[in-house]
């Protein structure tokens, strides 16, 4: 029985997920093993033919998960259950040299950065991906006046476009994060047992130089048994960053799907059941999915950074966790992506309803520009101010259009003519500098993903 719903195979890609099968971890560690021995027999410290011999067999794909298991339910221990595992299959020459200098943790620490590795490479094209579908949203809806709300309430108008155009630049935000925070998360360890090199000697930084040059990460400046945990906090920190990104366009889109307003609705596909009691509906769940799953990737922020102290040079209080951490985070955030990617790149945009929801107030949303248009006249600020609200409130008691009582108003309609006040209730006049806003976003967005495309 599966203990977690990403084990069951409900959430998580089949690419994601296989970075952290069993087999694949192996494969990981039994890499290192392979760099770590060609390393040292490139100087001098391991025979030619040992370093050669170690180096292929590692990566021959013959030793398997299952033998492994068999040896740890005798040692009791993962790590050497593996080096034997691995030394069963190497030349007798070969095998004093297998693990020559290493700790446990070289390849637990240096086989997480290559998993982090490879989920980055799945991750960031899904970033890149999802923001040029917003960022096309953004221009395809650039000219729909929406209405903008704050605190829950209409405030002024707004380029319904701009909403996406906002979602889109942080996805930008976020591969430059993600790319930045490479060279601080994808670290190689091969320091020996207390961060000394023990074994290895004066040797030990330049092979470990060479391990991160073949595996294509950074060599650790300093380590104690591990890595600082301040590494993998920062790791799950982006993630769930990215993850309350991605969980406040679902509350959005959850928002303005509510039957009050209607402006989105998630794409509903036939034989689809909303309810099982009420047939008529059609509900959020895609983006109320998000905001589940953000939840729980958040709350691993606090475990990551628990790990930060450890006694001494180390100890076992975080491995473990690290364990659930880790995977977890990288297969949540993945399953949040591809949802969100379906919800934006399918999403039914209602503009008659988003067009309608201006007049839900009877035109006070168009407040803010009267008085505008009241100060560019010369009347006071506070002057206007309490016209303009004076005539909302009594249009609002009344259930009055506030076009209307504008026109009927004699403070204000002595300052603006019929015209000028037409002028002001149409909502195309103030969409501000929304056109260049997207313009931007979108070239933005467009130079992030470049790479990625």
């Amino acid at each position: 029985m599966p203990i977690l719903p990403i084990d069951s195979g409900r959430y998580g890609t089949k690419e994601m997920l296989a970075v952290f099968d069993d087999q694949k971890k192996i494969d990981y560690q039994l890499q290192i093993e392979g760099a770590t021995a060609l390393a040292q027999s490139e100087i001098g410290m391991i025979p030619k033919s040992a370093g050669a011999n170690i180096f292929r067999t590692a990566n021959s794909g013959k030793i398997t998960a299952k033998r492994i298991k068999q040896l740890e339910a005798k040692s009791d221990h993962d790590t050497a259950a593996l080096v034997e595992a691995l030394s069963e299959k190497c030349q007798v020459s070969a095998r004093p040299w297998v693990h020559y200098g290493l700790t446990s943790n070289d390849l637990v620490d240096t086989s997480n950065s290559l998993q982090i590795k490879d989920v980055l490479s799945i991750i960031e094209p899904k970033v890149a991906r999802l923001g040029l579908i917003l960022a096309k949203k953004a221009t395809q809806y650039g000219d729909v006046p929406a209405v903008g709300r704050t605190h829950g309430q209409h405030a002024s108008i707004i380029s319904f476009g701009l909403k996406f155009a906002n979602w889109a630049a942080e996805m930008a935000a976020h591969i430059e994060r993600l790319e930045e925070v490479k060279k601080r998360i994808l670290i190689c360890k091969t320091l020996g047992v207390v961060g000394t090199g023990s074994l290895m000697g004066a040797k030990a930084v330049e092979i470990q130089k060479r391990v991160a040059k073949r595996l294509a990460l950074y060599p650790a400046e300093v380590a104690t048994q591990v890595i600082p945990r301040e590494r993998y906090a920062e790791y799950i920190f982006h993630l769930a960053l990215l993850g309350s990104t991605l969980e406040k366009i679902a509350i959005e889109i959850r928002n303005l799907q509510r039957t009050e307003i209607g402006e989105v609705a998630e794409h509903f596909k036939a034989g689809q059941m909303g309810s099982s009691a009420v047939p008529v509906k059609r509900n959020p769940i895609k983006s109320e999915r998000i905001s589940s799953l953000s939840k729980l990737l958040r709350s691993q922020m606090s475990t990551a950074f628990e790990n930060i102290p450890l006694w001494h040079e180390r100890d076992l209080s975080n491995s473990a966790n690290e364990r659930f951490t880790i995977p977890m985070c990288s297969i949540l955030l993945d399953e949040m992506l591809e949802t969100m990617i379906r919800i934006i790149d399918n999403l039914k945009i209602n503009v008659e309803k988003i067009t309608s929801n201006l007049q839900v107030t009877n035109g006070q949303i168009f407040a803010e520009f009267v008085l505008e248009a009241l100060i560019k006249k010369g009347v006071p600020r506070f002057v206007a101010y309490r016209d303009v609200q004076r005539v909302a409130f009594s249009a609002h008691d009344q259930g009055m259009d506030y076009v209307d009582a504008v026109k009927n108003d004699q403070a204000i309609s002595s300052k603006l003519s019929e015209e000028e006040i037409e002028k002001i209730f149409s909502p195309e006049s103030h969409l501000g500098a929304s056109p260049e806003i997207i313009a931007n976003v979108n070239s933005l967005v467009q130079k992030a993903c470049k790479k990625f495309i």
